[in-house]
């Protein structure tokens, strides 16, 4: 028997708990949300949790910027 009560037609959460703010970029790492789509998810139509969702995929490479690694580091100590 299906509980017709409990079926949404709603957008899901990108959440993946992982939640830690990008320091620069001000997004959450795992969902890459910024901090205020995150707080106002459950309250936003339809419509603005679509244009979020569409939007994420681009802001990956803001907190994907390289630092240079070893090569880097061996750099600024010579």
């Amino acid at each position: 028997m299906s509980d017709d009560v409990w079926k949404r037609d709603e957008i899901e959460s990108p959440c993946v708990k992982i939640c830690v703010v990008h320091p620069e970029a001000r997004i959450c790492t795992g969902c890459l949300r910024s901090i205020d789509e995150i707080t106002q998810w459950s309250r936003m139509a339809p419509d603005a949790r679509r244009a979020v969702m569409d939007a994420l995929p681009d802001r990956r490479a803001l907190i994907q910027k390289r630092r240079g690694g070893r090569a880097a580091r061996i750099a600024r100590k010579g």
